[in-house]
């Protein structure tokens, strides 16, 4: 397998992709190409990927406290299968676009779609690359096995089982984009920081509720979203596409538009992590 295939199926994309729409070039001078089917290229160069492996810290010992608190959670995130936080963390597990674009619009107060925020739909079609990519260098060194391969208890997507399988569980690519995701919109709209941040770290949490991460798979996940995230700062084309979709932001706010998700249930299924909290 090549190493775009890789980093692809390690973003547990490769099952979804048919959902994908093509590249919307609207909000770019040019058209953005796509390294796989459905995923468009990045702001950052993919010759010169995030060295995640330099500032995560290792994975937990066995016998340690860390893989301790691990267990921990494990045991008891699988309290939650079949409840109203496990069909959210089904939700939260698929990345394809353009369903991923809605994944914060509770959060941010506003639809986000692709007919409705064109210039925020490209913005986090784009950012999914290189927030996810980040996290290959400590992936690959590490190639830790998930919580699902030790326990045998069920995931919340059995369709992607045998492809996570031969993807390392530590750190996670999906915790990367939600809690860089948050962090991009929060730059956005500072406002509403609180809320978006609080979704992006249930966004990792789903992970945990889906049984294919660890918990110190997510703090990592958050550790690396946020390095990478940094690193966009300093990218031209990156701040450019911020311009434009604060832009669309703002002239939703102006027509008061609702977010087309069910809010109330969405925040119903998060207060179900109220008692099993990390």
């Amino acid at each position: 397998m090549s190493r775009i295939c890789a980093i692809a199926a390690g973003l547990a994309l490769s099952t979804l992709l048919g959902a994908c729409s093509g590249a919307d070039t609207r909000s770019s001078p040019e058209p953005v190409p796509e390294i796989r089917p459905g995923i468009l290229q990045g702001y950052l160069p993919m010759d010169a990927p995030l060295a995640s492996v330099e500032f995560v810290p290792p994975t937990p010992a066995t016998d340690s406290p860390r893989q301790a608190m691990d267990d921990l959670v494990v045991e008891q995130m699988l309290a939650l299968r079949g409840s109203a936080r496990w069909q959210l963390a089904t939700q939260d597990a698929h990345l394809a676009f353009p369903a991923a674009a809605d994944t914060f619009s509770c959060a941010l107060g506003i639809p986000i779609s692709e007919p409705a925020t064109p210039a925020l739909y490209m913005l986090l079609r784009r950012t999914l690359a290189d927030l996810g990519l980040a996290t290959y260098s400590a992936k690959n060194a590490y190639q830790r096995e998930r919580p699902f391969m030790v326990n045998g208890a069920p995931i919340c997507t059995p369709e992607e089982e045998e492809m996570l399988r031969g993807d390392g569980s530590y750190p996670s690519g999906h915790t990367a984009i939600g809690w860089g995701w948050a962090l991009i919109l929060s730059q956005l709209a500072p406002d509403r920081a609180e809320a978006l941040l609080a979704r992006g770290r249930a966004f990792g949490e789903s992970r945990n509720v889906c049984n294919v991460h660890w918990r110190s798979d997510v703090i990592a996940g958050r550790m690396v979203g946020a390095a990478a995230v940094a690193r966009l700062q300093n990218d031209g084309a990156f701040l450019a596409a911020m311009t434009a979709a604060r832009e669309d932001i703002e002239r939703l706010r102006d027509q008061d538009l609702a977010p087309n998700r069910d809010c109330a249930a969405e925040a119903a299924a998060l207060a179900q992590m109220g008692s099993q909290g990390q």
